[in-house]
């Protein structure tokens, strides 16, 4: 099964609406603290909706609990790699990371998964909004393996 992991978000409605995409495809979401907000946080509820009820959420202390309870590949979303998303080929069991809307992923953590990029043609942008990126990660892998 795939799982979304956000290492340190910061925006509570980026983390709500990555939940509500987490809910409709019934695809466990990993929060690795320190949070950028309480988990009770009215803006993070609000962009969620109704459905935090359906979300299969786990929070993690740091990023060394979350590689103990990590079954599968770790497949870090980053503007660091050079290889697309869209040619990498994602197994059932990975584990796809984003990192916080400021800093991104820690370097060292990428070196130590597989990573890929989400291709930007414009060459001032860098990135783009963290839930729009989970979104495109999540359902790429879902694409690709006939879900």
């Amino acid at each position: 099964m795939l799982q979304v992991v956000l290492v340190y978000p910061e925006i509570p409605p980026n983390t709500g609406n990555i939940a509500r995409t987490c809910a409709a495809t019934n695809t466990p979401l990993h929060l690795v603290e320190p949070l950028g907000f309480e988990i009770s946080d009215r803006q993070l509820k609000r962009a969620g909706l109704d459905y935090w009820e359906y979300v299969n959420l786990q929070v993690h202390p740091n990023l060394e609990a979350l590689k103990q309870v990590a079954t599968g590949r770790l497949v870090c979303f980053s503007v660091y790699s050079d290889r697309s998303f869209r040619d990498f080929q994602f197994q059932a069991g990975d584990w796809l990371l984003f990192g916080s809307e400021s800093k991104g992923l820690p370097k060292d953590l990428i070196v130590q998964c597989e990573n890929v990029c989400i291709p930007m043609e414009h060459p001032k942008v860098r990135s783009l909004n963290l839930s729009v990126s989970a979104a495109l990660g999540l359902f790429e892998a879902r694409r690709q393996l006939g879900l």
